[in-house]
């Protein structure tokens, strides 16, 4: 019997303390050579929540879709696409924040020489920054599990509203549903019941998937590879708004701690990569402003907030 991926961890007793001095982030920042490792807390200030903060979408009871009952069940597929019908046109209404600006002038200043990010939403490439390493994929392509034909997420879009005429009138009554950090929104069972999926336009027959890397699923070993070469080559790694849950992500905290390049995080909440960095506990947009301001003007703010 498959087990369920790691969803939540709980922090342990034996983590270092954090800090609200953000010096060592402004500091990291200025000699340069930085990697930023970027979660769904990076784009919470856009208006799409993360998985475990305090308001994030697990605490709402929400329970991502796995890779396994994504290509196991019919059903399971109709679902995952009514509902990403929505969300993915609430994901294209979303704007890059502060966050996102704040690393795409410290990448424009020559100062973060790569950016991987968790996140399948394109705000930070939407910020301008350059060569982002897309971790886990992008909600904006589309991939036929037969063909592997990749195709853009706006064509299915058409072609969805086209096999279901009806359904804009669910979907406007769902509008205000809050969509979730993986691209759909709750709907009831009634609401997607008559949803018709579309097969790949490409071979005729194969089953569609968003290009993105499912709970279960496993990251492409060259985009692993890519990521590693990138930690391997920084003078520091800055980890923002991941709580460093999943693997995908903590292996590379790891990698830098072994190689002894620091590692700084900036988090709300404790991550599990705690023990191998120090850790700023402020909102991230803020922290970043502070950041940014500090590298600016040549000075370095002994704390944020209040």
């Amino acid at each position: 019997m498959r087990t369920r991926p790691t969803l939540t961890w709980e922090p342990s007793g034996d983590l270092p303390p954090a800090t609200t001095d953000v010096r060592p982030v402004v500091e990291s920042v200025r000699a340069g050579g930085v990697v930023v490792l970027s979660g769904a807390g990076l784009s919470t200030e856009s208006g799409i929540p993360d998985y475990r903060g305090e308001l994030g979408s697990l605490r709402r009871g929400h329970t991502p879709m796995t890779y396994q009952e994504f290509t196991g069940s019919e059903q399971a597929r109709q679902r995952y696409w009514a509902r990403s019908q929505l969300g993915w046109r609430a994901m294209t209404r979303a704007e890059p924040n502060a966050g996102h600006r704040a690393v795409a002038e410290l990448a424009a200043a020559g100062l973060v020489t790569g950016v991987i990010t968790q996140n399948v939403d394109g705000l930070q490439q939407a910020a301008s920054t350059p060569d982002v390493i897309e971790l886990h994929g992008s909600l904006s392509r589309v991939v036929c599990l037969h063909c592997r034909a990749v195709t853009d997420r706006a064509d299915l879009d058409r072609r969805l509203r086209e096999a279901n005429p009806r359904f804009e009138a669910e979907a406007e009554r769902h509008r205000s549903a809050r969509v979730n950090p993986d691209g759909d929104v709750e709907l009831p069972d009634e609401a997607v019941r008559e949803f018709r999926v579309v097969p790949c336009a490409a071979c005729g027959f194969g089953v569609l998937k968003p290009d993105v890397v499912f709970f279960g699923e496993n990251v492409p070993p060259e985009r692993v590879a890519a990521c590693r070469e990138l930690v391997a080559g920084a003078t520091s790694l800055l980890v923002l708004g991941s709580s460093l849950t999943v693997m995908s992500g903590l292996r590379f905290v790891r990698q830098a701690a072994d190689a002894g390049t620091p590692v700084l995080i900036v988090n709300n909440q404790p991550t599990r990569g705690d023990r191998w960095g120090v850790r700023v506990e402020l909102p991230l947009g803020e922290a970043l402003r502070d950041v940014v301001a500090g590298v600016r003007d040549g000075t370095t703010r002994p704390t944020s907030g209040p």
